[in-house]
This record gives C-alpha cells, sequence and structure tokens, in this order.
C-alpha cells in the first residue's frame, strides 16, 4: 500500500514537471529573444514567491483536509500592521535597524494571530473551514480598509537595514533573497512533511480524521498549528511584498486567492485532502507565476491569461484523477 502511494506520487510529480517543462519549451519556441535572456527569469524570481511561499503553507492546511480563504488578507493586514509601525517608529527617530526588527516581529505575531482565530472558529468552534474563512477573510480585509483609510506606507527609511537585504536584497547583485527564501521554505516544507512526525499526522488526519483519533493523533492540536503556520506564512509573504516595491498598497494581497490555490492543485494534492506534494506545489507555483509574463512574451494578448491558467488546471486535474482511478 506504501509501495503504491509513493509510485502513485511519484508519477503525479513527473507528470506535473513534464506539463512544466512543456509550457517553457512552448514560451521558448514562441518567444527565443525574450526566453533566451535572463531579464525574464529574474523577473519570476523577483515575484513568485509571494504566492509561491503562501502556496507551500497552505497545502499543508489543505492535506489535512481544511480550507483557508483568508490568507491573502491576512497578507493585507499584516503588512500594513508591519509598515505602519516602520513609519510610526521612524518619525520618532528610532534607529532603523530597530525599527524593521521590531516592525518584523509585531507582523509575524498579526499572521499567527489571525491564522490562530481561523484554528478556533474551525477547530474549536466547529464551523467547517470554508465558510469561517471566508467571514475572516472579509474581515481582516476589512481592517486593512479601515485601518488605512485607502492611503499607502512608504518603506524606503528602511531600504539599507540588514533585514532588508536579507528579505529582499540580491545575492551577487543578481539573484533576488525572496527566491532563495522560496526555495529553502519547499525543501523544509517537504523535510517536514515526509520525514517529519508531525507531517506523517497532517497527512494521516486528512485521510481520516477518525482513525487518526483511534491512533492517539491530538487531530484538534494539529489542525490548529496549520491554520497558525499559514497565517505566519502569509505575514511572511506580506513583507517580502511590500519590502520588493519598498511600498505597502492598502489591496496588496489581492489577487493571490485563485492563482496560489491553483497551484496547490495543479501541483498533484488532493481537495479531499489525505494527499499532496511539496514539490509538485513548487512547481505549480512557477507554472501559474511565469504564465501571464510568458503568454504575453510570445506576442498573446493578457486577455488568454485566464483561458489557458483554466486549460491548465484541468489537464492537470485530470492526470491527477486518471493515475488515481487507475490505483
Amino acid at each position: 500500500m506504501l509501495r503504491t502511494a509513493r509510485s502513485r506520487e511519484r508519477r503525479l510529480e513527473l507528470s506535473i514537471l513534464g506539463v512544466f517543462g512543456g509550457i517553457f519549451i512552448l514560451f521558448f519556441i514562441g518567444s527565443p529573444g525574450t526566453f533566451s535572456r535572463f531579464d525574464i527569469y529574474y523577473s519570476f524570481m523577483s515575484t513568485i514567491p509571494f504566492s509561491g511561499i503562501m502556496a507551500l503553507a497552505i497545502t499543508l492546511v489543505i492535506i489535512a483536509g481544511e480550507m483557508d480563504l483568508s490568507f491573502p488578507s491576512i497578507m493585507g493586514f499584516s503588512g500594513w500592521v508591519f509598515a505602519k509601525l516602520v513609519n510610526v517608529m521612524i518619525d520618532r527617530g528610532i534607529n532603523p535597524e530597530i525599527v524593521i526588527l521590531l516592525a518584523v516581529l509585531a507582523c509575524f505575531c498579526t499572521g499567527i494571530a489571525g491564522g490562530a482565530f481561523n484554528g478556533v472558529l474551525a477547530v474549536k468552534i466547529k464551523i467547517p473551514s470554508l465558510v469561517a474563512t471566508i467571514g475572516t477573510m472579509f474581515l481582516w480585509r476589512g481592517l486593512v480598509n479601515v485601518c488605512g483609510q485607502g492611503f499607502g506606507e512608504t518603506l524606503v527609511p528602511v531600504n539599507t537595514t540588514v533585514i532588508f537585504k536579507i528579505f529582499v536584497g540580491r545575492l551577487g547583485g543578481v539573484v533576488p533573497a525572496q527566491a532563495l527564501w522560496m526555495l529553502f521554505l519547499a525543501m523544509g516544507f517537504w523535510a517536514f512533511l515526509k520525514r517529519h512526525r508531525f507531517g506523517s499526522h497532517v497527512l494521516i488526519i486528512g485521510d481520516n480524521s477518525e482513525s487518526a483519533r483511534m491512533m492517539g493523533i491530538r487531530v484538534n492540536r494539529v489542525k490548529f498549528f496549520v491554520f497558525m503556520q499559514m497565517g505566519f506564512f502569509a505575514s511572511l509573504a506580506g513583507i517580502l511584498a511590500s519590502l520588493e516595491v519598498t511600498y505597502l498598497w492598502p489591496s496588496m494581497g489581492e489577487g493571490y486567492l485563485l492563482r496560489t490555490l491553483a497551484s496547490v492543485f495543479i501541483g498533484g494534492t488532493s481537495v479531499f485532502g489525505g494527499m499532496g506534494t511539496i514539490f509538485g506545489t513548487f512547481i505549480g507555483a512557477l507554472i501559474i507565476g511565469s504564465l501571464e509574463g510568458g503568454i504575453v512574451a510570445i506576442g498573446l494578448t493578457g486577455f488568454w491569461t485566464q483561458l489557458i491558467y483554466g486549460l491548465i488546471i484541468v489537464v492537470s486535474l485530470s492526470i491527477w484523477s486518471y493515475f488515481r482511478v487507475k490505483e
């Protein structure tokens, strides 16, 4: 049984890797001048990690049999807390190095609190997580609008700090740090899911929570944790996205929901829980994140983007369903 599951997972990963390779071959054929230069890959490395990191985190939530639709709003609100604190403390003459450190900690605490609130609603109060996080999605987005009043916040005063360079600096002046964050986190999530006992508990709970309880697994604690880590990584994405442009827009996070979920599902994670791959999510994030730029580069209008998104999602899910039925 375990060998069969691993075989199916490998085939799924190879399938999504094949889709990824096929897409980039088409892009290269369609626009060799663009895809033979480093510039477009630099652009991808600069922007994909914001949704990619959240895709890695929500993979655990979905594998556990739950759903979170509020993470883009948590990203926006925690990002606003980060930027607002930066400006308040800078205005008071505090050292920028201390300012950004304190603001980062406050942002992380905000994200964790947002995830914990989702956990309370879904795990303790027993509201279905899909419904609960629809409510918190509007709640956190509303807080951004009420607190920010539509005004943005600059982050230029901290763009020379060490933490700024750690988060969004350029390694060797070439590789964006956020791309390395996404790569290292992907390896960490993979090891956590496949090599750590807690990761095994997440998989078992997603497959059958009642059986997990009979095995002595603390189901509520595990689910609460996956919601909290989702909030934490949403706040990290908020920090990275705002620091990259050295500005916080009140609308930050809007537009990330569908592309992030699409990355997870085309990567082979089951919407029913109990099965998923970090590698698939990582490749799925690269596919979704590069589609729009690739489509425009080969000469098609942006109107084709959603059509091609849909085709890739349908094809990928069909492959996953085929393998599952064959087993």
